[in-house]
């Protein structure tokens, strides 16, 4: 039998995108693809790095691991101890999974209205959940949260919103990987939410090279967006540092789900609603530039969100029955 012959490999490929000792340690080491229907002008590429390929399915795995190694780093959790932690629910799947791998407990303040699937996986990796008033979104969450936190000291909190361990795990994993693998950007654009992906990844960045612009996309103000924010509703996430934003762009729901679906149908990336939004601000930041890569995350897929019925329905069907007021997709 003669030499096996291997294809040709692109650049910054991979084969099985490594091999690690356990779940918590394959965290990272995404694909970044290019999306090249999107692309407002020739000399321009629009890249998405695909954060679903996490083991729970979102960036947020990131930042779990961080957030829990910072907290064993600091003697303040063991085997044993409850972790309690506000989540819009990508973040409190993520400890989820992390926390029964490691042995500690987990109870989470949720939005009363996410869809069913952020239940059932928490459920799953044996959370104990406590929902707040969906109506007040992720702001409600933190508010609950932060009062039961100080009414039972037994509780850990690590506090994404507040916590530099969140920004850290992009500034130490996210925004190396986008450099390595692609070397020149452009712009990068990512959500705003508690603040890390984009404050870890603008300082890496700007570090990198200064003249790469960093730009927010930003719900409408009074639009509850499941894992983004309007700075405007009143919460500012105190790891947001505003100085590190060159552009704040912001995007309705309704242009968050038409460009999700355009994802979907366009370039057949399965996204959640959080990342059509930052799609749609991506290419609005590639349209000002003449040349160039564009970056943005893809903080997670679909899966969480078939329940919506945003991938099945039309635009105007999810207008018509009010799911496009009464859900929290982001």
């Amino acid at each position: 039998m003669g030499p096996v012959h291997l294809k040709q490999r692109n650049l910054g490929e991979t084969f099985a995108g490594g091999t690690y000792a356990d779940i918590v340690e394959s965290i990272g080491h995404t694909p970044l693809v290019e999306l090249p229907r999107l692309s407002p002008k020739p000399g321009v590429r629009i890249w998405a790095k695909l954060e679903s390929h996490n083991p729970t399915g979102s960036v947020k795995d990131r930042v779990a691991r961080s957030l829990i190694e910072d907290a064993e780093a600091k003697g303040a959790i063991s085997p044993g101890s409850t972790i309690f932690e506000p989540t819009s629910g990508n973040t409190g799947i993520a400890m989820a999974m992390i926390c029964r791998r490691k042995g500690y407990k987990l109870k989470v303040v949720m939005p009363d209205n996410v869809t069913e699937e952020r239940t059932q996986l928490l459920r799953m990796y044996g959370a104990e959940i406590v929902y707040s008033e969906g109506a007040k979104g992720s702001n409600g969450a933190v508010e609950m949260a932060l009062d039961m936190a100080e009414k039972d000291s037994s509780y850990y909190m690590p506090y994404q919103y507040g916590n530099p361990a969140n920004p850290m795990a992009h500034y130490t994993g996210t925004a190396p990987e986008i450099a390595e693998q692609l070397g020149q950007i452009s712009a990068f654009v990512a959500g705003l939410g508690t603040g890390g992906t984009l404050m870890g990844c603008a300082r890496y960045f700007k570090e990198y090279d200064p003249s790469i612009q960093i730009v927010a996309a930003e719900p409408l103000q009074g639009e509850l967006v499941q894992g983004l924010r309007s700075l405007d509703d009143g919460f500012i996430p105190p790891i947001i540092d505003l100085s590190l934003l060159d552009r704040k762009i912001v995007v309705s729901n309704r242009d968050a789900v038409v460009w999700t679906k355009k994802l979907l149908d366009e370039e057949g990336v399965f996204a959640g609603v959080s990342s059509g939004a930052i799609c749609a601000i991506a290419v609005r930041a590639a349209e000002k530039i003449d040349e160039g890569n564009v970056v943005f995350v893809v903080a997670d897929d679909g899966w969480k969100y078939l329940s919506s019925g945003v991938y099945t329905k039309t635009i105007e069907e999810l207008e018509a029955d009010g799911s496009l007021e009464s859900t929290l997709f982001w």
